[in-house]
């Protein structure tokens, strides 16, 4: 069994992934949610990893898929951290 020490050493905070750190999105990916979690949150998975998709992305995707219901592939452009985040979602022709 490990000491607190040695486990606060080894310790590394999980990190979740971000649909913003994607090059391509589909439309099309299956949206899931991770609900055994602290704060629950929407993901998609691509090649075996989780990433979060903000509420934010889902608004601007909507309002992109109103003007264009043939979009199947975007981008999505992060700027600021933590409170001041802010998302682009940017339609690929």
């Amino acid at each position: 069994m490990a000491t607190l020490k040695e486990s606060a050493i080894g310790y590394e905070p999980q990190q979740t992934l971000n649909i913003a750190d994607l090059d391509i999105v589909s439309v099309d990916c299956e949206i899931k949610e991770a609900s055994d979690v602290e704060f629950p949150y929407e993901y998609i998975e691509v090649d075996g990893n989780k990433y979060r998709v903000p509420v934010s992305v889902k608004k601007a995707l909507k309002a992109n898929l109103e003007e264009n219901p043939k979009l199947s592939k975007f981008r999505v452009k992060k700027t600021g951290e933590g409170m001041n985040t802010t998302y682009t979602v940017i339609a690929l022709v």
